[in-house]
């Protein structure tokens, strides 16, 4: 099993923020260039059939979040972690919790199983 530290998921990604588009696809593109650097550089690798992918959601604070929002917040991830790894994100399985532990600024922790 390994695992990454990504950044928490900036407000215009989360699927009820309205604003303008551009933001947005900003700040997707930049997600999406994090989690394959950040898989590429811990030295993620497929094997071979399904890869379950585990989310852990360390918010910023004790506010009440959302989770199936985080987890659609997350698709920018999830996409560059299928870059990185070479393989189509359809292979992938979720599972996702919020951690009751708050990390400043926030984080999440993605996990890769073969």
């Amino acid at each position: 099993m390994s695992h990454i530290l990504l950044p928490w998921p900036p407000r215009v990604v989360h699927p009820n923020h309205r604003g303008h588009w551009s933001p947005k696809a900003r700040a997707t593109k930049r997600m999406r260039q994090d989690a394959a650097w950040a898989a590429k550089s811990s030295g993620l690798t497929a094997p071979d059939g399904p890869l379950h992918v585990a989310l852990t959601f360390y918010p910023p604070d004790k506010r009440r979040r959302d989770l199936d929002g985080c987890i659609s917040a997350c698709k920018a991830y999830l996409d560059g972690l299928a870059d990185a790894l070479g393989v189509d994100d359809s292979r992938f399985t979720l599972s996702a919790k919020m951690s009751a532990i708050c990390a400043h600024g926030g984080e999440v922790k993605v996990e890769v199983r073969g």
